[in-house]
Order: structure tokens, then sequence, then C-alpha cells
């Protein structure tokens, strides 16, 4: 028997992400509850994922004398190894829960670095890796009224939902 080679996280700075799905919303590409995006990849990097089994995809190019761009889907799942989510907010972390983990959908990103973890699938015969979310920090861009109102401090009795404040 010939042992396996292991196959590390991945690790990628400054990753640009599309497709986002974070909510798991239903769609014409995605089952409802199937959380996931896609990390675009360079040419050499998604062809040398590909030789070592991980599921690259590539998009047809818009314009014919382009070459077709490569992404790796990536999913989340909450179940076993909850992904580490950290948002980074005019200058402030928030660890990103299963709950708000949907407002990343609509985020404005600036940055985000990510460690994708791979799974190993050996089923009738067919192999493969899938990828999974391990860590991500996101950076949206800044409020500009942000650094404006940093020294107001929040009214933490709080206003009712139903009510806004000017009709007390």
């Amino acid at each position: 028997m010939v042992p396996q080679k292991a196959i590390r996280n991945l690790v990628i700075e400054n990753a640009k992400i599309r497709f986002r799905n974070f909510e798991g919303k239903e769609g014409e590409y995605n089952a409802k509850g199937k959380r996931n995006f896609c990390v675009f990849l360079d040419q050499p990097d998604a062809i040398r994922l590909k030789d070592d089994g991980w599921n690259i995809k590539w998009l047809k190019p818009r314009d014919p004398e382009e070459d077709p761009q490569a992404y790796l889907p990536v999913s989340l799942s909450f179940d076993f190894y909850p992904p580490k989510i950290i948002l980074i907010q005019n200058g402030m972390k928030t660890t990103i829960t299963e709950k708000s983990v949907k407002g990343l959908d609509w985020a404005e990103i600036k940055s985000v670095d990510l460690t994708i973890r791979p799974y190993s699938w050996d089923v009738s015969g067919k192999k493969g890796i899938k990828a999974y979310l391990n860590t991500m920090y996101v950076t949206v861009v800044e409020d500009e009224f942000a650094a404006k109102y940093v020294d107001v401090p929040d009214n933490v009795a709080g206003i009712g939902d139903d009510q806004p404040p000017w009709e007390e």
C-alpha cells in the first residue's frame, strides 16, 4: 500500500471571493442550507491544486481572447468543525456566528485572509478533496462616519424596534 501524501490547509492572503452564499439560501446553483463561496485562483496555483485532487473549476471568459478564471468552491459547515470568522470593521474585531454570518453576503469587503481545510473523500472509486472554510478574517470598507462618532457611547437601554426615537 502506498501512503497517501498529506494534504495541508490552504492559506490565502488577500483572497478574491465571489458568489457568496453565507446564508445558505436556495437558488439556481445552490441547495437550501448549503453555505458556500468561491475563491478565485491564478492559473499556476489552480493547476497545482487540481493535480493534487482539489475541486477546481473554471469560468468561461466573456472575452474569447482571455483565459478562463480558475476558482475553488468553498463550503462552510458549523456542525463538526465550525469555522472561525472574524469581521474587521472600523478598527474593531467581531466574531461572526452561525446566525450572523449571512451578513457577509452583502458586506462591502475590502480584503479577505483565509485558511481552507481539505476533506479527502473516496466514493464508488472516485476521489477528491472538498474545501471547507477553517478561518477567515474579513475587513470591510470603513464607514465614512465611523471615526467621527467613535467616542459617542451606545444607548445601552435601547429604543424599541417598533417605535422611532423621535416618536417617544
